[in-house]
């Protein structure tokens, strides 16, 4: 079956379907969208998180702890 062919089922099934499925069908497919964030993110940012996530894993870095405790009074203001 085509994509063409399943997009017109699919509309179809959701024109016969009751509410319930109808907002499970939306919730699918709005977290398939939300998923989709990394794909639209610069090839640079994308390139930084997965420096920052590799130091992470070898030890490097500062405990989430460790910054909250020194910058606190930032938080303050």
């Amino acid at each position: 079956m085509s994509n063409a062919e399943m997009r017109k089922k699919v509309k179809k099934y959701i024109d016969e379907a009751d509410d319930h499925v109808v907002k499970m069908v939306y919730s699918m497919l709005e977290a398939d969208r939300e998923d989709d964030w990394w794909d639209d993110l610069p090839l640079s940012v994308k390139k930084s998180i997965l420096k920052a996530e590799k130091e992470l894993k070898e030890g490097n870095g500062i405990a989430h702890e460790v910054v909250m405790k020194k910058y606190s009074k930032w938080l303050t203001k």
